[in-house]
């Protein structure tokens, strides 16, 4: 487990502050990470968003860039 990076800072932002870093970064340079379960997933989700469900997130963190900005839902 990559339990360090668990302890590495993060913002929390608004809806609306979701919206803005898409508009100032681009669409290509923002992911949206979805931590929920596949069903939930299945059932709704954003548009190009990336499933990893959060009892996977610690064995997947590689998957991610962590250059990258990541909005997580």
């Amino acid at each position: 487990m990559k339990w360090k990076q668990f302890f590495t800072p993060v913002s929390n932002i608004t809806g609306e502050e979701a919206k803005q870093l898409v508009a100032d970064k681009g669409a290509d340079n923002v992911v949206y990470l979805d931590v929920r379960q596949p069903k939930e997933y299945e059932n709704a989700h954003l548009p190009g968003s990336r499933l990893i469900p959060m009892g996977e997130l610690d064995r997947r963190l590689d998957e991610l860039d962590p250059d990258s900005h990541i909005i997580v839902y």
